[in-house]
């Protein structure tokens, strides 16, 4: 009995690409998550083996982020369709025939302050600090042991982004270093923070306002993390912890963890293109892991490691 080949494609799925607009001091950021498929004469390079009708998969990636550089990034849908035309009409010998572009946006407002910390320009929007839109989670634990409370709130999934203002260079280096030193990078990281409470539960104490104090905390953080030129994400965990003791006298602890979110220049010389700190690769995996607390002097650190 014959065997028929039926319906196939290939491509190159979740190309991760974040592209800056720097033509102002008011960045501009698309953070897109690009999946190319393409379908065609490709009956060959399945039966034979035969790759003369097949665009690598890499091309494909190669491309969106070429695409990204030459043309920018006004939208998914026309930058969709931008990608899929080339693909069909623009590949040698018309051998492709349809080209599937799906895409997802993540979408980032800009961080707002509330006293011109962030360096602003011209209003009380941050130029270049971000913060991701919709995946923020607030938490809280509360502990009783019958005479006392411990109340630790906090959140996580909080991600923000500067498209400028970091640094890291003049490291320790060793034979396996391969990393190298940057002068201006964009620092990103998913927040988790934690924050302990003075309050205990007597009797003639009055409760804090809560849902006020987490708004503040967040503020604080956010506000910190804009307004600090980072030579390193530790020290911008040490000033986020810092601005909110100094702003919230309540607050008496207080622990991060910031996994740092590598976004890395994406090499398009090959193409015949300049890259100006414009087009990245927005890696998932491996990133960086910070932690650390900071609290006030005398008070003995409670918030256990994650």
């Amino acid at each position: 009995m014959a065997h028929v080949l039926g319906q196939n494609q290939y491509g190159k799925a979740e190309n991760r690409i974040v592209r800056v607009r720097r033509d102002s001091a008011r960045h501009e950021i698309k953070d897109l998550n690009v999946s190319v498929s393409l379908s065609g004469d490709l009956e060959d390079v399945h039966l034979t083996g035969s790759n003369a009708n097949c665009l690598p998969t890499d091309t494909a990636k190669n491309t969106v982020y070429a695409f990204a550089k030459e043309h920018g990034i006004e939208s998914a849908e026309a930058f969709g369709i931008l990608l899929a035309r080339h693909f069909v009409d623009d590949t040698e010998r018309g051998v492709i025939h349809r080209a599937r572009i799906r895409i997802e946006e993540y979408a980032w407002e800009r961080i707002r302050t509330a006293d011109g910390s962030a360096r602003v320009t011209g209003s009380e929007e941050a130029g270049h600090s971000f913060v991701r839109s919709g995946q923020e989670v607030r938490t809280s634990e509360i502990a009783y042991d019958g005479e006392s409370v411990r109340v630790i709130s906090g959140l996580k999934d909080l991600v923000v982004l500067n498209s400028t203002d970091s640094e890291f260079w003049g490291y320790l280096k060793d034979e396996y270093t391969t990393l190298q030193e940057a002068y201006d990078r964009i620092l990103a990281t998913q927040v988790t923070a934690r924050w302990k409470y003075g309050f205990t539960g007597r009797d003639d104490e009055a409760q804090p306002p809560w849902n006020r104090c987490y708004t503040q905390v967040r503020r604080h953080l956010l506000e910190a993390f804009a307004g600090t030129y980072s030579y390193s994400l530790q020290q911008t965990l040490h000033a986020m912890g810092t601005r909110v003791l100094d702003h919230r006298a309540e607050v008496d602890e207080v622990r991060l963890e910031l996994p740092n979110k590598h976004h890395f220049l994406v090499d398009l010389e090959p193409f015949g293109l300049r890259n100006d700190n414009e087009v990245y690769y927005a890696a998932d995996r491996m990133y960086g892991l910070i932690e650390g607390t900071v609290h006030r002097e005398g008070v003995v650190p409670v918030i256990p490691v994650a």
